[in-house]
């Protein structure tokens, strides 16, 4: 059974793979884009469009991993294999935003199914318009990152609801090679970046499969159904420049979880609304883990907890703006 599972898993994600040939590695911008937001467009759409391979490290506080990757784009299909170079030895598998994790334990292999966007380095939406309206851009240096040549590109918050980042291109192909975030009193608190990067030749695919591991098992997660939902909930006030961008119901034993996303472009936060239920323990306060805020409080008999890598102030915001209708 563990055979077929994974093999239904990655037929799956390979369906379209071969339905296209190799693309080309040029990457074609908006002329009339100012010459920092060129560079932007260049990156976000690099990072797609181009086939490459390397290591990168990331580092939030006391986190910090490096992780093997390998990008190919086949008829406009990004497909891509990241490996964790930790104890857990994670292989991740992705086709556009479809996801699948193969985590080791020592008995069995854990297979997950994720949805997922923005991976390193597509860390940048190829639509600029959010992130036009909330930050603005500015090349600030030349450096070097992997050995590669970089032009560093600023981009400043226009108000206090959103991180600064400093984002690292390469200037012959437009990859980002190091991306920090920083607060606003410019510390940093997360980054990541290229240890290694090289321009991938292969035609084949035959890197986008897992070794099989004998002796072990292989089990699919068990996972509570969710559904794309509209219901009574209403966030009144959000800062400026976030949108909410999906909203998704789990039913967690006889409870029902909503989780509502909300981005400005590149920050994104997630509010999770469960019903209180007797013997539940509510949560309140705030939490700051690094460049992730948290916050939790009850309203109208739910517990409400909101997490994003956003800054304290934005959380707390729309933490207090969740409600419903009456």
């Amino acid at each position: 059974m563990w055979q077929l599972a994974v093999a239904v898993v990655l037929t799956t994600l390979s369906i379209n793979v071969f339905a296209g040939g190799l693309i080309a590695d040029e990457v074609v911008i908006d002329a009339r884009l100012p010459d920092a937001w060129k560079i932007i467009q260049k990156s976000a759409l690099a990072a797609r469009m181009l086939n490459y391979e390397g290591q990168f490290s990331y580092v939030n506080g006391a986190n910090a991993r490096t992780v093997n990757i390998k990008h190919m784009n086949y008829g406009g299909r990004e497909v891509a294999r990241n490996i964790v170079l930790d104890n857990s030895h994670r292989e991740v598998y992705s086709q556009g935003n479809d996801i699948v994790i193969l985590q080791h334990m020592q008995n069995n292999v854990l297979i997950k199914k994720r949805r997922g966007k923005n991976l390193f380095p597509a860390m940048l939406p190829t639509d600029l318009t959010s992130i036009k309206a909330n930050y603005n851009a500015r090349i600030v240096a030349t450096e070097y990152v992997a050995n590669r040549m970089a032009q560093v590109v600023e981009l400043a918050p226009k108000d206090v609801y959103r991180y600064r980042y400093k984002i690292w291109t390469d200037i012959k192909f437009g990859l980002i090679l190091k991306m920090t975030l920083l607060d606003g009193e410019n510390k940093t608190l997360e980054q990541i970046y290229f240890n290694q990067l090289s321009m991938l030749n292969s035609e084949t695919l035959n890197w986008f499969q897992p070794k099989f591991e004998l002796g072990k098992n292989y089990v699919t997660e068990d996972v509570n159904p969710s559904t794309r939902v509209e219901n009574d909930l209403i966030v009144t006030t959000l800062p400026a420049g976030y949108q909410q961008i999906d909203h998704i119901q789990r039913v967690k034993g006889s409870s029902t979880i909503d989780q509502l996303v909300f981005s400005d472009g590149i920050g994104s936060v997630s509010v999770f609304i469960e019903p209180m239920t007797k013997g539940k323990r509510p949560k309140t306060g705030h939490m700051p883990m690094g460049s992730t805020n948290m916050s939790a409080h009850i309203t109208d008999g739910h517990q409400i907890i909101v997490i994003g890598e956003v800054p304290a102030k934005a959380v707390k915001i729309i933490a207090e703006a969740v409600t419903f209708k009456k």
